[in-house]
Formats: C-alpha cells, sequence, structure tokens
C-alpha cells in the first residue's frame, strides 16, 4: 500500500506563486505514472500535471508555461510549482499514482490518492 501526503497548499493573490509537495511512501515498481489532479467545487476532477517513470512530463493545457512538475526520486517526493497563479486555479489539488508508463489525465486510472491540499487565490 503506497501512500501519499501532500502539503503546501494556501491562500495567494492572483500572480502570485506556491509550491506544492507530495511525499510518496517508498515503493519498489519501476514503471509508474505520478502526477496531479485537481477539483473546484462543482466541477469535474482534472489532470493537471503528470510525470512517468522515464521523466517524462505532461500538462493540462491550462497550466503550460505557468506549473512545473518535478520529482526528488532520492526523498520519494514530488512537486508542483506553481506561477502566476490565477483566480480559476482554485481548487483542492490531488497528488496520484498509477502502475502504468502512460500518463492519462483520466482519474479512474490512478489507484492511489493523497487527501489532498486547498489553493486559492484571489482576484
Amino acid at each position: 500500500q503506497v501512500q501519499l501526503v501532500e502539503s503546501g497548499g494556501g491562500s495567494v493573490q492572483a500572480g502570485g506563486s506556491l509550491r506544492l509537495s507530495c511525499a510518496a511512501s517508498t515503493y519498489t515498481y519501476s514503471i509508474y505514472c505520478i502526477g496531479w489532479f485537481r477539483q473546484a467545487p462543482g466541477k469535474e476532477r482534472e489532470g493537471v500535471a503528470f510525470i512517468d517513470s522515464d521523466g517524462s512530463t505532461r500538462y493540462a493545457d491550462s497550466v503550460k508555461g505557468r506549473f512545473t512538475i518535478s520529482q526528488d526520486n532520492a526523498k520519494n517526493t514530488l512537486y508542483l510549482q506553481m506561477n502566476s497563479l490565477k483566480p480559476e486555479d482554485t481548487a483542492m489539488y490531488y497528488c496520484a499514482l498509477a502502475w502504468r508508463n502512460y500518463c492519462s489525465g483520466n482519474p479512474y486510472d490512478y489507484r492511489y490518492w493523497g487527501q489532498g491540499t486547498q489553493v486559492t487565490v484571489s482576484s
């Protein structure tokens, strides 16, 4: 069983930055996809950014150029650097992990989830 724990959420003004972290318990699978989803009230959960075991990254069009996903394998920690934040980025952000080598944006493809961290961007 893999545990994921997010941190780093908070409240910022538009144009500001936040860095989210996702600490993962140790896992031994060499093929995986790990990333971030977000869900705003009344909306479906959507994929934001992903990285696979080869280091390839994938971003939602709405965050390209503003968000950067990275990982520190030595620390088993995933990061999401969010710059130029907009009010529409306000949501609960979740870390998710799948044992697959293709990072899809479908939340049903992900087996493990964190509890989420809230990001609120005010105008």
